[in-house]
């Protein structure tokens, strides 16, 4: 059954991920030698884009057991399009509780970054993160929907990417409905490694008892490439301690990325 399918596409990046593991030489998306783009940050998209002929598998793991898997390929030059899928409670005891649907993302350049123009990129994500809740048809933290995000690279000790994004959310039912905006940077850390912030204002998650207090989502990560196209993360999230379901701050979650050109 469909439901089936997607259990098996959710652990196939994974092992994808470790076969490619001993094959390790170079460099991922993290660190002054960086060769790929971060489409996101943490929770927040980027005007960063695959190349043409790229795959990208990403794996994220985040507090209540929450896996969430996402292949990415870049169809043609500035243009990539990509599938997710992941659920709660799939890492621990208990049944897992899946997601209703697969997430789908599409991204398209619509500027190349420039010596004083910023990159631009629009797109669509329905993936959003955390529990989902079935009676507001909403993730914990929503999914970006439609969304413009601006990046541009300064060379800083280093190099300093800022980013800007503003995106309107499909997941309205809870009657929180607003346009809503990120910022964040991406600060390199010698060759390999990259400190990242992204704050969400969640203009579109500040109205309800029951989710956002109107702190806004505060995420600080790091990055670690580790080899050819592989990059490893550690991020605490909330730090604001914005979310009224389940009050803590700093969750703990992990990032695992693979890209690898296939033609």
């Amino acid at each position: 059954n469909n439901r089936g399918s997607m259990k098996r596409f959710i652990i196939l990046p994974i092992v994808i991920q470790f076969i490619f593991f001993n094959y390790l030489y170079a460099q991922g998306s993290s660190g002054e030698t960086a060769k790929f783009e971060y489409r996101s940050l943490i929770d927040m998209p980027t005007a960063g884009i695959l190349e043409k002929g790229f795959v990208g598998i990403t794996t994220d793991v985040l507090p209540d057991g929450v896996l969430i898997a996402k292949m990415e390929v870049g169809v043609f030059t500035n243009i990539s399009f990509g599938i997710s899928y992941g659920g709660a409670n799939i890492i621990g005891a208990g049944s897992p509780r899946w997601y209703k649907l697969p997430g789908v993302n599409l991204r398209v350049r619509a500027l190349n970054e420039s010596t004083t123009i910023p990159a631009l990129t629009l797109g669509f994500d329905s993936q959003g993160k955390g529990e989902y809740f079935s009676d507001d048809n909403r993730f914990a933290i929503k999914s970006p929907g439609f969304f413009g995000a601006m990046s541009k690279n300064f060379d800083l000790l280093g190099y300093l990417s800022l980013h800007a994004t503003a995106n309107y959310s499909l997941e309205t039912k809870d009657g929180d409905n607003f346009l809503n905006f990120f910022v964040g940077f991406e600060k390199t850390i010698g060759p390999y490694f990259s400190l990242i912030v992204d704050y969400d204002f969640s203009l579109n998650d500040n109205a309800n008892n029951f989710y956002g207090k109107g702190n806004g989502y505060l995420n600080v990560g790091l990055r670690w490439s580790v080899g050819d196209g592989f990059t490893l993360g550690f991020d605490l999230r909330d730090l604001l301690d914005n979310k009224k379901w389940r009050p803590t701050s700093a969750d703990r979650a992990l990032r695992i990325e693979y890209i690898k050109s296939i033609f």
